[in-house]
């Protein structure tokens, strides 16, 4: 019952699951694993150098053959760097975030990359449709990272009903009834990157791990819409001196020197008081560190225990 998806044949991938391209967390260490797992993995650019990215998407290459993809985040210093990279390397698969990439979409198209936006409302979901897209991300403010107004549930049947590509549920899912829930609003797989945070293929600091396995429902906050980038991460010492510069009137500048390099200081130095900590509020549903493979089959296994579940009872 889990076997025929217009996204895997699309992909070339054998299970709906897509890796979140998270900048500093998205390496070939966790890209490769899922590949090869079923899913499709994804390098997070973020605001890396191009050589940086060239040297992944390499790295990735030496350890499958499997489709893959590259984030493409649209605030990045190096966005045209990027995006250069990604067509020479001949890239199958890229995701852009961050922004309205209808400007971009063309030149990526013309070098025969599928494309998938990551948005977060409808109008976005209907202008870049028109660009000849091959799926979209519909997120939802469950998500870790930057995030948008509107919650998966209520965003991702509106974005369905809006477009006629396949439709990619992001934002809240890290286990087979998410899985279901989303197919039962339309979507055509699941983009998941707290729960591979939390894999043995991640390189993330193990403090980190851990501050996702101990959290409860209520552990995240956003921060940073006052200098319009709302972000979603786990509450610290951190968070709350932004939010009380924000309330006394810091300026944009001295909000921007807090958060500085915030992301690399938490995920990967372990900074559990002075990092940026970006997790989703799925957060506390997540109690085991397994490899990305055993995640992978686990969802798939739930997820059909969950249909045939529900087709007894009807």
């Amino acid at each position: 019952m889990l076997d025929k998806f217009a996204i895997c044949e699309l992909l070339g991938i054998k299970y709906p699951i897509i890796q979140g391209g998270m900048a500093r967390l998205g390496t070939a260490e966790l890209v490769s694993a899922v590949s090869e797992a079923g899913g499709l993995g994804v390098i997070g650019s973020g605001d890396a150098p191009p050589e940086w990215l060239k040297g992944q998407i390499k790295s990735v290459r030496e350890r499958t053959d499997k489709p893959f993809a590259v984030n493409v985040m649209l605030t990045s210093p190096f966005l045209e760097d990027t995006l250069r990279v990604v067509i020479e390397e001949s890239v199958g698969v890229v995701a852009l975030g961050g922004g309205n990439p209808g400007v971009h979409i063309p030149r990526l198209k013309e070098a025969g990359t599928k494309v998938i936006p990551v948005v977060s409302t409808v109008a976005l979901a209907r202008r870049v449709e028109r660009f000849g897209i091959d799926a979209i991300v519909a997120e939802g403010m469950e998500s870790g990272g930057h995030v948008g107004d509107t919650t998966t549930m209520a965003l991702l049947p509106q974005v369905v009903d809006a477009v006629k590509v396949p439709v990619i549920a992001a934002g809240g899912i890290a286990d087979g009834r998410g899985l279901v829930a989303a197919l039962s609003l339309g979507a055509q797989g699941v983009q998941m990157g707290t729960r591979f945070v939390c894999s043995s293929e991640c390189v993330a600091h193990k403090m980190f791990k851990e501050r996702i396995l101990s959290a409860q429902d209520r552990v995240t906050v956003v921060i940073g819409k006052s200098i319009g980038h709302p972000t979603r991460c786990i509450e610290n010492q951190m968070s709350r001196s932004f939010a009380e510069m924000e309330k006394a009137g810091a300026s944009e500048e001295e909000l921007e020197e807090l958060i500085r390099g915030g992301l690399f200081k938490g995920v990967i130095e372990g900074n559990l008081d002075e990092g940026i900590l970006m997790a989703g509020q799925i957060s506390g549903l997540i109690k085991e560190i397994k490899p990305v493979k055993n995640i992978i089959e686990d969802i798939m296994a739930e997820a059909q225990r969950v249909i045939e579940a529900m087709a007894k009872t009807t």
